[in-house]
């Protein structure tokens, strides 16, 4: 299966909302939509209590087509004709994503979940889908917890002055396109990482002429890209504290969030840990996260 969006199901409205999120982004780009649903046998000593494995097995099987089948429909809804092709898998979730990564263009999830999915983006297992993720995955989201993910504002990407921050950008720039909107380019700077490591700048600091001086990076960095989208509006926001902080301030009037997932300034592990978690739990709108080995790939 080469060049889907594929949408992971697990029967909560959630999910639904990603398909259809997912069903819009196939339609931009021309691409097929795949919908997966991944069920996982529970781990549990014969005899089980409400039915045989075999029973267990046929029920969970039964239960991911319908839950397919309910995806299917709304997003045909919103996008009448649409191809779309549908899986159920027994497998781990975490697996069955990175491998249908490796031939996706996009893999897109719900921020909450019922079945397979649950928590699929929290502590460890993001990082370790976004590690082997061979394609971006976005996570949407909307402005309340039941909201329906923005259509309007610009997408926002993360920047830090990097080499793998241009898959980020490469990937920004590419959905500001498509969707015809502007594009806004996040650089936070701080003199303190954290309250253990040593600061990046003096005590005493110049902040104007820090700001100016990261402001000549990003100018630089963003001059490539902006010959190569010259109709897309961009514009820089270099900005003084905690990046996941700014992202999430300036996510309130965006459509959509991009960030890389290696860095070395103010967006250093930003898919890890507790910061990673903070982005994608209570972010107002749809999150990317590109890997940098998808630099040059334009998505």
């Amino acid at each position: 299966m080469y060049g889907f969006i594929v949408a992971g199901i697990d029967g909560s409205s959630s999910a639904v909302q990603a398909a259809v999120w997912a069903g819009t982004e196939a339609r931009r780009r021309g691409r097929p939509l795949r919908l997966v649903q991944v069920y996982t046998l529970p781990n549990v000593r014969s005899p089980i209590a409400f039915g045989s494995l075999d029973q267990v097995r046929e029920g969970l099987a039964e239960r991911a087509e319908e839950w397919l089948a309910d995806a299917r429909a709304a997003v045909l809804a919103e996008h009448p004709g649409l191809e779309i092709t549908t899986a159920a898998r027994e497998w781990s979730p975490v697996t069955a994503l990175i491998q249908e990564s490796q031939h996706a263009e996009l893999v897109v999830l719900g921020s909450r979940g019922l079945g397979g999915f649950t928590g699929l983006l929290v502590g460890s297992t993001a990082v370790s889908v976004v590690a082997h993720a061979h394609c971006p995955i976005v996570v949407v989201r909307g402005r309340t917890p039941h909201s329906p993910p923005p259509v309007t504002g610009p997408v926002l990407v993360g920047a830090d002055g990097s080499p793998d921050s241009e898959a980020a950008l490469a990937f920004a720039c590419e959905e500001a396109q498509l969707r015809g909107t502007g594009l806004t380019v996040v650089h936070a700077w701080t003199e303190i990482l954290t309250d253990d490591v040593p600061r990046l700048y003096p005590l005493h600091v110049d902040a104007a002429a820090i700001e100016r001086t990261e402001r000549a990076k990003l100018t630089e960095q963003m001059a490539g890209w902006q010959e190569k989208y010259p109709d897309i509006p961009i514009e820089f926001d270099v900005t003084r504290g905690r990046p996941v902080r700014t992202l999430l301030e300036r996510g309130e009037d965006a459509q959509l969030i991009v960030v890389g997932c290696r860095g070395l300034g103010g967006f250093t592990g930003m898919l890890t840990g507790s910061t990673s978690q903070a982005l994608i739990v209570h972010s107002p709108c749809p999150v990317a996260v590109v890997r940098p080995q998808l630099a040059g790939t334009g998505s």
